[in-house]
C-alpha cells in the first residue's frame, strides 16, 4: 500500500514557474514507476510526465522542454518543475505510481492555476 500526497500548487502568472512535490509513504518507493497526470475542468485526465524506477523520464508533447520530472528515492519524493507556464496548464495535478506502468495509486491532487 502506498499513500501519495501532493503539494506546491497555486496561482501563477503566465511565464512563471512552480514546483510540485509528491510525498510517498509505504514500502519500496524505489520499486515504483512514478508519474504526474492532470485534469482540467471538463476534460479527461491526461498524462504529463512519468519517470521509471530507474530514473528514465518521459513527457507529453505539450510540456516537453518546459517541465522536468525527478525523484528522490532517499526522501521518497517525486517532483515536477514547471517553467514557462501557460494558461492551458491550469488543472488539478495528480501524483501516481505503479509497479507496471503507473496508475495503481493516486494522490488527492493539487490545483495549479495560470492566470494574469
Amino acid at each position: 500500500q502506498v499513500q501519495l500526497v501532493e503539494s506546491g500548487g497555486g496561482l501563477v502568472q503566465p511565464g512563471g514557474s512552480l514546483r510540485l512535490s509528491c510525498a510517498a509513504s509505504g514500502s519500496a518507493f524505489s520499486s515504483y514507476n512514478m508519474g504526474w497526470y492532470r485534469q482540467a475542468p471538463g476534460k479527461q485526465r491526461e498524462l504529463v510526465a512519468t519517470i521509471t524506477r530507474g530514473g528514465s523520464p518521459n513527457y507529453s508533447d505539450s510540456v516537453k522542454g518546459r517541465f522536468t520530472i525527478s525523484r528522490d528515492n532517499v526522501k521518497n519524493a517525486l517532483y515536477l518543475q514547471m517553467n514557462s507556464l501557460k494558461p492551458e496548464d491550469t488543472a488539478v495535478y495528480y501524483c501516481t505510481c505503479g509497479l507496471i506502468g503507473v496508475g495503481n495509486y493516486w494522490g488527492q491532487g493539487t490545483q495549479v492555476t495560470v492566470s494574469s
